[in-house]
């Protein structure tokens, strides 16, 4: 029997909120296939009769901060928070190519497209606000890595806005090449809440061996 996996660590934690740093390839819940999520983890969390809530998603192959609520009020002050845009979430992504620009706002509207593939979210005029402010922190001749500073909250946001500057995250299997797993870390979450509420994730070994092999040296 395989053993099951290891508690993610938490990098901020009160009775009312906890910011966990999710591993890729973890689900923040489970799919229909079943296996295991972060919700599994829950249990061990929880600080009263319900609860805990997750107060936002990452998808599965993204790594790093993940804000958590323990308490009920949390929650509701959280999400609105999140609806004014008033939270702050960084990215960081290992991108194919090197930008011509040193950073810019992208604006380009997303909507949900289908077809016999799956679904993905596409720029289209008609689609929903989305808004990504980008920086080239680290390259080489041949990857990028960007800061990525999301206004909104449209799912896949960076991901489709990253394929839309032309540059795909390396390993992204619907916006990109596919190649291996997909760079894409959640580095950092701040609230402006009394007292704050924030985190920074540590850059995962598996990101650290990409950035290497992208020959980006200097992180």
């Amino acid at each position: 029997m395989a053993d099951p996996p290891a508690e993610p660590a938490i990098l901020y934690q009160t009775n009312h909120a906890m910011i966990i740093d999710k591993p890729a390839g973890l689900p923040v819940h489970a799919g229909p296939a079943g296996g295991v999520s972060v919700e599994d983890f829950f249990p061990r969390w929880r600080r009263g009769h319900d609860g805990p809530w997750l107060v936002h998603r990452l998808d599965a192959d993204t790594a790093g901060c993940l804000l958590i609520a323990r308490r009920k009020t949390f929650l509701i002050e959280a999400q609105r928070l999140f609806t004014a845009g008033q939270v702050e979430k960084i990215y960081w992504a290992l991108v194919h190519g090197v930008p011509a620009l040193p950073g810019g706002v992208i604006d380009a509207p997303l909507a949900k497209q289908n077809d016999k593939t799956g679904w993905r979210m596409v720029p289209l005029k008609a689609g929903q606000k989305a808004v990504t402010e980008w920086q080239v922190i680290g390259q080489s001749a041949t990857h990028s890595l960007l800061e990525l500073r999301p206004r909104t909250g449209r799912t896949h946001q960076v991901r489709a806005h990253c394929a839309w500057l032309g540059h795909p995250i390396m390993g992204d299997p619907i916006y990109g090449r596919g190649d291996g797993k997909l760079q894409l870390l959640a580095r950092s979450i701040n609230l402006p809440m009394t007292p704050p509420v924030g985190a920074i994730a540590e850059i995962p070994a598996a990101m650290r061996a990409a950035l290497l092999v992208g020959g980006i040296r200097s992180i």
